[in-house]
């Protein structure tokens, strides 16, 4: 959703590829997020797409990336604060021997 948001010309081909996965892959994902909501097509003459046209987040999409995003922040800070800990016993472990 980030790719799309900071560059919502790029082609079916190009968006596969930077994300590493088949165009046939990223069409089903896209269409995902169309039928969600979470994505609109919309034509532009000036877009460099053949067809004429660029994938934009929706409002909807939008407070969903925002969501996601926080959700993720949170895990890692969850994950981060658990190896702080973890570190902190091993080295007291290691102190006692």
């Amino acid at each position: 959703m980030r790719l799309l948001e900071q560059n919502p010309d790029l082609t079916q081909r190009e968006l596969a590829e930077r994300l590493g996965v088949s165009v046939g892959g990223l069409n089903y994902c896209l269409k995902a997020l169309i039928d969600n909501g979470l994505v609109k097509m919309q034509n532009f003459a000036t877009s460099k797409n053949k067809f004429g046209y660029v994938y934009v987040l929706t409002p909807r999409g939008i407070r969903q990336k925002a969501l996601l995003t926080s959700q993720f922040l949170k895990r890692k800070m969850e994950e981060y604060d658990a190896l702080k800990t973890e570190i902190e016993n091993l080295k007291s472990e290691v102190s006692k021997k």
